[in-house]
């Protein structure tokens, strides 16, 4: 099963958890799988249907989104990693 690292802020909305085992094919469904796991962590990732703009999500250090994005092949090994976007000045 494909991994998912938990950033430390989105933290209390999986149980407290830093990486959780996750199902599915391609980074959407793992995507998917999570916040069915955890309800919670949905409005932090999604705005209606689609990724937030300020998240990331990164493949085994690779951004998706210069693979093939949502569609992007996960396999039982691989790592995502969410990564918020963090603006300030």
């Amino acid at each position: 099963m494909p991994t998912i690292r938990i950033p430390t802020p989105l933290r209390p909305y999986s149980g407290n958890n830093a990486t959780v085992k996750v199902s599915g094919s391609d980074v959407s469904s793992a995507l998917n799988d999570l916040t069915q796991q955890y309800p919670d962590l949905r409005q932090h990732l999604f705005e209606n249907d689609e990724l937030r703009s300020f998240v990331n999500i990164y493949l085994n250090q690779e951004d998706v989104r210069y693979l093939d994005g949502p569609e992007t092949a996960v396999g039982e090994n691989d790592t995502l990693m969410i990564i918020p976007s963090i603006a300030g000045g």
